[in-house]
C-alpha cells in the first residue's frame, strides 16, 4: 500500500516569495495546491512546469480577500486531493500609506488581506489540518515588529499577524502546530536601485540578501524538520533586527 501523499497549500504561490515556498515543497514530493489572484498568466505557466515535472499540482484563482473564497479554496483542496498536511500563508499586500494620507477604508483593506485572509483561512482549513496533525506557516515580517515609516498599515498588519500566530497555535493545539517566518530584506524588487540595495544590506550584519529560497527553507523546516516547535516566530533577516 503506497504512502498517503502530503498535500500543502500555499497563498500567493505564483510568484516571488510564495513561489519559492511552492518550489521547496514540490521538490521533497509534496502534492501541491497554490492561490493567485492577478498572477494568471504565471499561475498557469507555473502549474504546467509542475506537472511536467512530476508534481502532483493545482493552481487555484481566488480572491482570498472574500470569505466565501476562502471556504471554496479549502473545499477544493479537500476535494482533489482528499486532505491537508500543511497550510502557507504567503500573499500579502505591500501599499505605501503615509499616516497623514491613511483612511479607515484603507487600512481595513490592507487588514483584510494581511490579517483576516490568513485568519479565515486557516479556519476553513482546520478540519482537514487537523485530521492529518498538520501545520501553519505565516509569512510575517520584521516590519511587524519594527515598523517601516510611511507604511503603517502594513506594519500594523504583520505585527496583528505575528499575534494571530501565537494566538492559533493555542486555539490548535495540540493536533496542528502553528509558527511563522518573518523576513527582512527577501527579494528585492525588479529594477531596485543598486545604491540603495548596498544601503539595507550595509544594515544587515551579514551583509548580504538572504534570498527567496532561504525563507523558503526555513517554511520547510518549521513544518517537516521539528515536531515540538509551535507559536514561534522565525526571524530570517540576516541579524538586521539585532543590529538596530
Amino acid at each position: 500500500m503506497s504512502p498517503t501523499p502530503r498535500v500543502v497549500l500555499v497563498t500567493g504561490g505564483a510568484v516571488r516569495v510564495g513561489r519559492a515556498i511552492a518550489l521547496e515543497f514540490a521538490h521533497a514530493g509534496w502534492t501541491l495546491a497554490f492561490t493567485y489572484h492577478t498572477s494568471a498568466a504565471a499561475a498557469l505557466a507555473f502549474e504546467a512546469e509542475l506537472r511536467a515535472g512530476g508534481t502532483p499540482a493545482l493552481a487555484i484563482a481566488a480572491d482570498l480577500d472574500d470569505q466565501g473564497s476562502r471556504v471554496l479554496v479549502a473545499e477544493r483542496v479537500q476535494n482533489e486531493f482528499g486532505g491537508l498536511d500543511a497550510l502557507v500563508n504567503s500573499a500579502a499586500a505591500f501599499p505605501r500609506t503615509p499616516f497623514d494620507e491613511l483612511t479607515p477604508a484603507r487600512l481595513a483593506d490592507v487588514m483584510r488581506t494581511n490579517l483576516e485572509a490568513p485568519v479565515f483561512l486557516t479556519q476553513a482549513c482546520a478540519p482537514a489540518l487537523r485530521a492529518r496533525r498538520g501545520a501553519v506557516v505565516n509569512i510575517a515580517d520584521i516590519y511587524g515588529f519594527f515598523p517601516l515609516r510611511d507604511h503603517l498599515a502594513y506594519s500594523v498588519s504583520k505585527a496583528a499577524l505575528i499575534a494571530a500566530t501565537r494566538a492559533l497555535a493555542v486555539e490548535m493545539a495540540p493536533e496542528v502546530r502553528v509558527n511563522a517566518v518573518a523576513p527582512g530584506i527577501a527579494v528585492f524588487p525588479e529594477g531596485y536601485d543598486d545604491a540603495a540595495r548596498e544601503r539595507l544590506l550595509a544594515k544587515t550584519l551579514l551583509h548580504r540578501e538572504g534570498g527567496a529560497a532561504e525563507i523558503a527553507r526555513t517554511v520547510s523546516f518549521l513544518v517537516e524538520g521539528v515536531d515540538t516547535v509551535t507559536g514561534q516566530v522565525v526571524t530570517v533577516d540576516g541579524g538586521r533586527t539585532v543590529a538596530l
